[in-house]
């Protein structure tokens, strides 16, 4: 037996080195595949780094979480996911609605939907009209009552109107599926944030440096990086070893949630008075009001969306959680807020949108009145009951509707940009100003400026999270009415990385109890996928309930917006059109949702029996560990000590590196 093996071995050996071991063409045969196989190993290593090169911001990124920590540095990496979402909605909107609609559709001025009215033409480029995105950005391709309704256009017979509304509904799904997906992904890192593994200092104390550091700018980062590393698992350590009395931190914990719920009703009510008397200054002569009376709805929203996070902030120090479930809380009341102050302000929208609809028909019955008394009177001058000509009037003095959805559309686009302008304020007063007085007044002031009031700013983690999740959902909400919302929130986000990235190293200091961010960022994705199904409702309960407008956007002279899918069914071959008549039958639609629902708990049982026996194997796994654990190793080793040990290891990476 000992020799059959020997031999099949031998025989293996000969095999894999055959080339090696022979002569002439085998040699060169050999020794040529040798060299392919290290230049495609060289060559999927330098296109691995030409990857990494790629991604957009690493660089800035890095920097910023080896001085901040990955909790800031979790917020950036989730704008560069937003940013790259935003571009393939963008591709969306931009490839198969603007686009076709500027090449194919009418020109400007042709109609009157897409003609500025004859007595807003003297105004039309004023910059206090275009600032309010009135005038000529009102009737551009930017918003809905722009485009056309003919249901073919162009010598392609591209069908806009249809292709409006899946645009509009494929942003939502194709945005559901990236988040799911991120999500799902994302389980598989796993944990919270905390290092179940043992030993903590003593890994990081003799495995953190990367001695292939040839770079003096990289060594200082990953420094910094160690440094802030240690902090993060000093803070772990910390919070795991504290006493606290339990009744009077519960009594706190109760009294700042009743405080934080005052709060939020108080936000909401404001809102909704707010929004309320700005529709009583919409009736009134535009002239007679004043810059704060035309934007007040947007500058409390902002007003309310700067102050509330630091005050929320304040009453939760009350609660005195450890950082990382400290930041959750903040993330979940800010998110109260925000979709609180939302849904309030969709609410008294939707009761101006009822206000407006009612206008509408009282100018369609007028308009139809005057058709037909123009039909009348034509009949009896010319004697004429057919072929009768449409009357000369020019698109500018066409009588118009309000259009509801373009008024929708301003209001989105008005409240981003002026959340965009809030933002840069903030950020430029707020932090750069701040540091600069703290920096140049500190040596001849009556107190430590630095140690004291007002010292550098903290990056605002939950505050810039929410209100970039808060941004996305009104982007979601407003691209129906305002395709050109997407771009705007393109350069949104590009110029907030390289503006907050450049605020956050120059400005703000790092948090005093730095903590481990979360390995999966799934937590922000939850709120996201819940701002996301939140942003949908109000956009289909307008496409299924409510009437579009007579005169302006794709889908006037519809009694719905959805019709015009009812129309292409119909216009389908007979055998098509059966399918879809079938496939929208109430039963095999309640029994799909049966079936979803039965698979969904299937696959969650199973999922929660694979936790389970994870979990076994990670404790059995574990007593094996401990049974056989030396004695020399630093299992209760006291937290001075390595703390002692972690500083002097890192005093003296300096000097062994240069």
């Amino acid at each position: 037996a000992l020799g059959s093996t020997v031999l099949q071995n031998a025989q293996g050996f000969v095999e894999k080195f055959e080339g090696a071991l022979g002569k002439g063409k085998g040699r060169k045969l050999y020794a040529f595949k040798v060299m392919m196989a290290k230049k495609l190993i060289k060559f999927n290593r330098d296109f691995e780094n030409f990857k990494t090169a790629c991604i957009p911001w690493e660089r800035k990124i890095k920097e910023v979480e080896s001085h901040f920590g990955s909790s800031v540095a979790s917020y950036f990496i989730f704008l560069r996911w937003m940013y790259g979402l935003n571009l393939v909605l963008f591709g969306f909107m931009f490839g198969l609605v603007i686009i076709p609609e500027v090449l194919m559709g009418l020109p400007q001025g042709s109609i009157p939907r897409k003609t500025v009215p004859r007595d807003e033409q003297d105004t039309a480029m004023d910059f206090s009209v275009l600032s309010e995105f009135g005038g000529y950005f009102r009737y551009s391709v930017i918003f809905y009552g722009y485009y056309n309704n003919q249901n073919t256009i162009g010598f392609l017979k591209f069908r806009l109107p249809l292709s409006y509304f899946l645009v509009g509904i494929g942003i939502f799904g194709y945005s559901l599926m990236v988040v799911i997906r991120t999500m799902a992904r994302n389980a598989n890192e796993g944990g919270d944030g905390a290092d179940e593994s043992e030993f903590t200092f003593c890994w990081k104390l003799f495995t953190s440096w990367d001695y292939l550091i040839g770079n003096p700018e990289t060594a200082d980062n990953k420094y910094a990086s160690i440094t802030t590393s240690f902090k993060e698992s000093i803070v772990d350590e910390q919070e795991n070893q504290k006493d606290e009395n339990i009744h009077l931190r519960r009594f706190l914990r109760v009294l700042a949630n009743v405080l934080i719920t005052c709060s939020l009703g108080g936000s909401g009510y404001l809102i909704y008075f707010v929004v309320k008397r700005s529709q009583d200054y919409a009736k009134m002569d535009s002239s007679q009001l004043s810059w704060y009376q035309k934007n007040e709805v947007e500058f409390v929203m902002s007003l309310l969306g700067l102050v509330c996070p630091p005050l929320f902030e304040t009453i939760a120090e009350l609660e005195d959680y450890h950082p990382r479930i400290a930041l959750k809380w903040q993330l979940a009341r800010i998110f109260a807020l925000f979709l609180g102050n939302l849904y309030t302000f969709l609410f008294a929208l939707i009761d101006d949108v009822n206000e407006k609809l009612e206008k509408e028909k009282v100018i369609k019955n007028e308009t139809i009145w005057a058709l037909n008394q123009y039909y009348a009177n034509y009949t009896l001058y010319h004697n004429v009951t057919q072929n009768i000509p449409l009357p000369e009037i020019a698109p500018a003095d066409v009588i118009r509707g309000p259009c509801w959805e373009t008024e929708v559309g301003i209001e989105f686009v008005k409240l981003t940009v002026s959340d965009i302008e809030v933002t840069y304020l903030t950020i430029l007063i707020g932090d750069f100003m701040r540091a600069l007085i703290v920096r140049f007044l500190n040596y001849c002031w009556c107190w430590d400026l630095e140690a004291g009031f007002p010292s550098y700013g903290e990056f605002d983690i939950s505050g810039n999270v929410l209100g970039l999740i808060f941004n996305q959902g009104m982007i979601w909400m407003g691209t129906f009415y305002a395709p050109g919302l997407m771009g705007i929130n393109i350069l949104r986000l590009v110029s907030s990385m390289y503006l907050q990235c450049w605020a956050v190293m120059s400005s703000n200091v790092p948090h005093e109890r730095v903590f481990k961010a979360s390995r999966s960022n799934n937590f922000y994705m939850g709120i996201l996928l819940l701002v996301l199904f939140l942003s949908l409702m109000p956009v289909v309960y307008t496409m299924m309930t409510m009437s579009p407008s007579f005169d302006c956007g794709p889908f006037s002279g519809r009694e719905k917006m959805y019709d015009v899918v009812i129309e292409t069914i119909q216009n389908l071959p007979p055998f098509m059109a059966n399918i879809f008549t079938y496939a929208s039958n109430p039963g095999l639609i309640i029994s799909i949702v049966l079936l979803m629902v039965l698979a969904i708990y299937y696959l969650n049982t199973v999922s929660k029996a694979y936790q389970k026996a994870n979990m076994d194997l990670k404790r059995k796994i574990q007593m094996v560990h401990t049974t056989f654990e030396p004695r020399f190793m630093l299992r209760n080793t006291p937290l001075p000590f390595i703390m002692n040990q972690c500083l002097y290891y890192l005093w003296y990476i300096p000097p062994l590196y240069w």
